[in-house]
């Protein structure tokens, strides 16, 4: 029962995110993306630095210097801006496709930099996998769109900023860490201001899709959180996936998108490839504990 309240959680998780890309691409239309990382980004970090104080947590322990969690939070800043340059850039559906390869990217830098073993298996699934982005990007083809290399980007930000977090201490709450996290798209949004254009008064309707970005995305975050405290992860994780299919959907209902064949393929491929890295992680660790209990036994 509670992992299927996981899964639950996990698909309402992802499609939080999907409404809260929805908000953002629409908004871009009149708000320069500076100011919409800006005004989310400290929004957020207020909404979860509000969390964390009323739990009688510290901001800023000693811990949050220290190099790892310097890199997450760049990782965070840079990755937030490739990923939503991308969205407002080009089709949710793409740049959601592109990003589902996060995971593969996590693999690849666990096995290069954290001495994680990967069999030829896995390593054959991360390599197929990421075939699967070049089939969604094309590049040097009919279709490439150069804006598709910022989600790919993305892509590798957030994988540094996931490995990154996987190395926090585990004192270091949830809230601190998104607190921080939100702080750092904030800091980029300031960064962008020359390059992106000045902000503006938003009008009624740009402050009810921050408000609908901003709640969607805090929704979702506690939402993530509770799936992987409540279930399995090995049987919530690959629910991640939804967040395709959500944005899919939306692409075509709000923003008249139609992927094309080859996005559809190298969507499956990515999403397949992923799916089984997953449970080759979750045999090897099985095997791992099925060993230690035959010899303490």
């Amino acid at each position: 029962m509670e992992n299927i309240r996981g899964i639950v959680l996990m698909v309402a998780s992802m499609a939080g995110f999907a409404l809260e890309d929805m908000f953002v691409k629409s908004m871009a239309d009149g708000l320069p993306v500076s100011q919409i990382l800006i005004l989310l980004g400290f929004a957020g970090a207020l909404i979860f630095g509000t969390w964390a104080k009323l739990r009688g947590e510290r901001l800023l322990p000693p811990e949050i210097r220290h190099p790892l969690m310097i890199l997450r939070n760049v990782g965070e800043m840079i990755g937030t801006v490739m990923f939503v340059n991308a969205i407002v850039l080009i089709p949710l559906a793409t740049a959601s496709a592109i990003l589902q390869a996060t995971p593969l990217a996590v693999a690849l830098g666990a096995a290069l930099f954290m001495g994680a073993e990967v069999g030829w298996r896995r390593w054959l699934a991360i390599l197929v996998g990421f075939a699967g982005v070049l089939m969604v990007v094309r590049p040097g083809l009919a279709g490439f769109e150069p804006a598709s290399l910022l989600a790919v980007g993305a892509v590798f930000c957030l994988a540094a900023r996931d490995l990154a977090t996987r190395a926090a201490p585990a004192h270091l709450s949830s809230p601190v860490l998104s607190c921080w996290g939100f702080a750092a798209a904030g800091v980029a949004g300031l960064v962008l201001v020359p390059v992106s254009g000045a902000p503006h008064w938003p009008t009624p309707d740009h402050w009810l899709m921050l408000g609908g970005a901003l709640g969607c995305g805090v929704a979702a975050y506690y939402a993530i959180t509770l799936a992987m405290r409540v279930g399995d992860v090995a049987v919530v994780t690959p629910f991640r996936y939804a967040r395709l299919i959500f944005a899919v959907i939306i692409g075509m209902l709000v923003f008249g998108e139609r992927p094309d064949l080859w996005t559809l393929i190298g969507s499956a491929v990515i999403i397949g490839s992923g799916l089984y890295t997953l449970m080759r992680e979750q045999m090897r660790r099985r095997a791992a504990q099925r060993a230690l209990a035959a010899m303490t036994s």
